[in-house]
């Protein structure tokens, strides 16, 4: 599996900071869960922290295939992906493998029909889920500690079918600029504790003071002040 753009350019700014290959490691989980659950299209790794989300996709070939056994199957993609639109199915239940929810969006959302998010946890804290998506109801059926043990994530805190829509693939799409806007917030913060002589939640609280009363976003007074500063300085 491959990380779409936006993941991948996060982590080749981020691997200026750490020396792990998180690439690899994600990419070694996704195969690892693959083995278990071949019909897997995509997994997302969030990390609260830093407010950032990874997301990993099977390959347009890959989801082809998928779709061609849907064919096969009689689902839904057959009007769903030229209307470019979500259809909706009902299930007789919860275990019914014959029907499937088909979604028109990215390539590898097209074939989601069941997904798993699982918490990840240090101490009795979640600092993150790991969610992954699959191209048949019922793939992660019985295999929730053997995943879970794959991201050291919390497999009684399994939730199935909470992200249908494959949403956690576009919070990864915005997750560089979220990275930059904390990145130019922490530096403003930083200037200011050494202008000021204050700490860092003064500053801070300085900062979105001076947002607010302007009417604009806390990352647009960081960034007009980090261009100042860096023009004074040049």
């Amino acid at each position: 599996m491959d990380p779409i753009p936006e993941t991948a350019s996060l982590i080749d700014e981020l691997s200026t900071f750490y020396d792990a290959d998180l690439l690899g490691e994600l990419q070694r989980q996704a195969e690892a869960v693959r083995e278990l659950v071949p019909d897997l299209v995509g997994l997302s790794v969030a990390a609260f922290r830093d407010d950032v989300t990874f997301t990993l996709v099977a390959s347009d070939h890959e989801v082809a295939v998928l779709d061609a056994l849907q064919y096969l199957a009689g689902g839904p993609c057959v009007d769903a992906v030229p209307a470019e639109r979500v259809l909706e199915y009902d299930f007789a239940g919860p275990d019914d493998e014959r029907h499937w929810h088909a979604f028109a969006k990215a390539s590898a959302a097209k074939a989601v029909a069941t997904t798993l998010t699982l918490p990840i946890l240090d101490g009795k804290t979640v600092v993150g889920t790991v969610n992954l998506y699959a191209a048949a109801s019922g793939s992660f059926r019985g295999l929730h500690r053997e995943i879970a043990e794959i991201f050291h994530a919390w497999a009684p805190g399994a939730v199935t079918n909470a992200d249908l829509s494959f949403e956690t693939r576009r919070i990864a799409e915005e997750a560089p600029d979220r990275m930059h806007a904390k990145m130019q917030i922490d530096a403003a913060v930083r200037l200011l504790m050494s202008e000021r002589s204050i700490d860092a939640d003064g500053a801070r609280e300085l900062l979105e003071q001076a947002a607010r009363r302007a009417g604009v976003t806390t990352q647009d007074v960081a960034r007009t002040m980090m261009l100042s500063y860096e023009s004074d300085e040049g």
